[in-house]
């Protein structure tokens, strides 16, 4: 499954990219944004690409070759995006984009249990192949204690029955360890009332979210590559974000909000942009994204 990169025009013509910037791009995943750039200024921008996906990065160097374009990849957490720019002896960047949201790839093809439509092993890790010391949400759903699985999937997941879903996974593991995807969404379905199974978003996806979410340490990992993406960008450099979850944004809003009244960034606009209908119709996965940019002031 090919990729649509999501408000792809928007994000791009926003960041206001001109020729000799360089682009970074926090999460390339296959390259979408970044090859926008690409066929937009060619050699006359630079691109850097972070991932923690090595597939990503090989699908997103397919295309940007295939645009003749001068890049560098990082098999890294944005996170770390200070030592990827250090390591590559770069001191400042003019525009960075972080796209928060995981790609059609990632759950349909990855085998790594991002999707509660497949019967997968119970991974969800940004990392293709993880170690032993690499958290896994088997892990999480074997070892943790009720308490913390339930506060898991209320805060992270907004999750209203994260309660009786975190009992109906200690009830099930006594039984037996749980090992799939499937195993997991028949617990939820089992532990939330009958109505909730008809609803219009899958009455799995706010726990698969939270679990996700606290595998990768997305949380942390946001606030910590938004502070050093802020403090690698240039002067007037722009800083834009999709994200695609109520706490996301909540975190970009806050952190954009925080640099503007200290240290004199300009929301560029002051709303967040939301997709098109066109784009919601044809891309359903990009209905509840949202796009905020930044602009650095002068100094």
């Amino acid at each position: 499954m090919t990729h649509t990169s999501v408000l792809l025009q928007e994000s791009i013509d926003g960041l206001q990219i001109t020729n000799g910037d360089i682009f970074l791009d926090c999460t390339i995943n296959g390259g979408g944004h970044s090859e926008e750039v690409a066929k937009r200024f060619g050699q006359k921008v630079q691109i850097i690409g972070i991932d923690m996906d090595e597939s990503a990065l090989k699908r997103a160097e397919v295309r940007l070759t295939a645009q003749n374009a001068l890049y560098l990849l990082a098999q890294d957490n944005f996170r770390n995006l200070d030592r990827v720019l250090e390591k590559n002896g770069i001191a400042k960047v003019n525009k960075i984009l972080y796209d928060l949201g995981l790609s059609s790839n990632q759950f349909e093809d990855s085998g790594r249990g991002f999707s509660f439509q497949k019967d997968e092993p119970l991974l969800m890790t940004f990392k293709e192949k993880p170690t032993e010391n690499d958290l896994t949400v088997k892990e999480i759903l074997n070892s943790w204690d009720e308490e913390n699985i339930a506060d898991v999937i209320y805060g992270y997941g907004e999750e209203t029955f994260s309660r009786r879903i975190a009992k109906g996974i200690i009830e099930a593991r006594a039984v037996k360890p749980i090992e799939t995807t499937g195993e997991l969404v028949e617990i939820i379905k089992n532990s939330t009332p009958a109505l909730y199974h008809h609803k219009k978003t899958h009455f799995a996806t706010k726990t698969f979210q939270a679990l996700r979410i606290t595998v990768n340490d997305e949380i942390r990992a946001l606030r910590e590559g938004l502070e050093k993406g802020y403090t690698a960008l240039a002067p007037k450099g722009r800083m834009a974000v999709i994200s695609f979850h109520s706490i996301e944004d909540r975190i970009v809003k806050h952190f954009f909000k925080l640099k503007e009244k200290e240290d004199g960034a300009t929301l560029e606009p002051k709303k967040p942009i939301t997709p098109t209908r066109e784009e919601i119709i044809a891309n359903p996965r990009s209905r509840s994204s949202k796009l905020r940019i930044l602009e650095k002031n002068e100094k």
